[in-house]
């Protein structure tokens, strides 16, 4: 419980009315949520407008409104604060609520379009190794001190977000690490965090359903750095066309790092292979358990954020060289008779491309690449011809099938991704709706020695099919049809 002029603070009005001071027992957005004593912060989405639900949330309890637009009619009881916009609003009630939990310990984003997942959970594996008391936020899971809540968003919403990192404070975490969507930035989800560092991984072709465009995407990465404080640093991958960008305008402390470039962190590949990747970091050779160029970058990313927390080199290193990364990220494994299944959450045409080239690099040239691939419904449509063309590009069979299609025809989304075809990646190119047949012929078609992708889910655990998910764990499949 909060007064409500503790949790107004500092939040610029442009009108305020109503009731005195009182204690607010809960902040939320959707009025479903509402309990007698409730702020309610009416909040324009993509699909619902909060201020519908103004009258709904009064009846329901709340005493007090957050809104951008007055109702026509207002209850002497109930106070009403109207602001310019209430998502970013929300953030700094949120932070205020919970007395700005991420002021007391490091909390450290991560952005770009692929490799945040890794990038995150790499960090959060090092840190707890390293002795400390951490978070971790990311599209998998939350974790706190080890103890997993299961991920909804890849980024909370501000309410969720401040709680969870309120818990943290609590359970004395010293460093939180999370993933920073886009979305989460368009939708102000991080209003109100102070954050320690940001890292840019990459960015390519995704979310452009939303976005629209690529330049509106790229500006919500760059929006991140553009409000890190002084204090803050912004680590970005330079080898990225998009990477100098971000440090533009940005008042945190700048630094690089790279494989191909000059960099404040530089990594070279001496060996990769399926049993992991041998680096030159900093002029010093270590093993890693981890496979291809693309997580070269992820461990360089994590190093460098390491190395400006204050850690030490030699034991971030020794650190990094046990660990194994998130779930679903390049997890492979081998069946009886020989065939190595590789699990990937690869869902935009570069990921896809990173793997497979990953898979080309370490082949030996005579076994047969088959991919199993779909696109998500209800996404990013211009993505689809682009991800079975480069499925094609880069593999000798290819499976176009069901995704999580969500309110979408499978059919229909099989027929946008052959779009992307050529008349002689037909050839190599079967369809098969059914995600659990394609892998059932995948395995079918491979001989000792094949590699199979399975692309595109990597950690889900479920199918959503007109909005009903169901459960469906890519590894549990390939391994019954390896028949072990």
């Amino acid at each position: 419980m909060r007064y409500l002029s503790e949790i107004l603070n500092g939040i610029p009005a442009t009108e305020l009315q109503g009731a005195d001071d009182m204690q607010i027992s809960s902040i939320v957005f959707d009025s479903r949520k509402v309990v007698p004593g409730s702020l309610f912060v009416a909040v324009r989405g993509t699909l619902v407008d909060g201020h519908n639900y103004i009258e709904q949330a009064i009846k329901d309890g709340a005493v007090a409104i957050v809104c951008e637009d007055l109702p026509a009619h207002t209850i002497g009881e109930v106070a009403f604060m109207m602001v310019a916009d209430s998502a970013v609003a929300l953030g700094q009630i949120a932070a205020n609520f919970y007395d700005h939990p991420s002021d007391k310990l490091k909390l450290v984003g991560v952005t770009g379009t692929n490799g945040k997942t890794t990038v995150a959970t790499l960090l959060y594996q090092l840190f707890h190794d390293l002795g400390y008391k951490c978070g971790l936020l990311s599209t998998v899971e939350n974790q706190i001190n080890g103890k997993v809540i299961p991920a909804t968003h890849t980024t909370p919403d501000q309410v969720v977000l401040n709680s969870l990192l309120n818990d943290m404070v609590n359970q004395g975490c010293d460093y939180c690490f999370m993933e920073v969507s886009s979305h989460a930035v368009a939708q102000h989800r991080i209003e109100g965090l102070q954050f320690s560092g940001g890292i840019f991984t990459n960015l390519t072709h995704d979310h452009l359903d939303y976005h629209k465009t690529f330049d509106n995407y790229l500006k919500a990465k760059k929006a991140f750095f553009d409000a890190l404080p002084k204090s803050a640093f912004a680590l970005t991958n330079i080898d990225d066309r998009n990477g100098n960008i971000m440090l533009q305008n940005t008042r945190a402390q700048r630094k690089t790092y790279a494989l191909k470039s000059l960099a404040d962190y530089k990594a070279k590949i001496l060996e990769n292979q399926f049993g992991g990747l041998l680096l030159d970091i900093d002029n010093e050779e270590v093993w890693f358990k981890m496979v291809g160029s693309f997580n070269a970058y992820n461990l360089l990313a994590v190093y460098g954020a390491a190395r400006l927390l204050g850690q030490d080199k030699t034991k971030v290193l020794t650190s990094l060289s046990k660990l194994k990364g998130a779930e679903g990220r390049f997890d492979y494994i081998i069946s009886p008779n020989k065939v190595i299944g590789i699990v990937d959450y690869a869902h935009t045409p570069d990921a896809v491309q990173n793997v497979l080239s990953t898979i080309h690099d370490i082949r030996k040239g005579t076994e047969k690449v088959i991919t199993i691939i779909g696109c998500g419904g209800d996404r990013d449509k211009t993505k689809r011809p682009i991800m079975a063309k480069v499925a094609c590009q880069w593999s000798d069979k290819v499976i176009l099938t069901s995704d999580n299609p969500r309110s979408e025809v499978p059919e229909q989304i099989i027929r946008d991704m052959e779009a992307g075809v050529d008349a002689e990646g037909k050839k190599k190119t079967i369809s098969i709706t059914d995600r659990h047949e394609a892998i059932k012929t995948a395995c079918h078609l491979a001989s000792p020695g094949d590699i199979i992708l399975l692309a595109g889910k990597g950690h889900e655990k479920y199918q959503e099919v007109k909005g009903v998910r169901s459960h469906f764990d890519d590894k549990e499949e390939l391994i019954k049809a390896f028949v072990f």
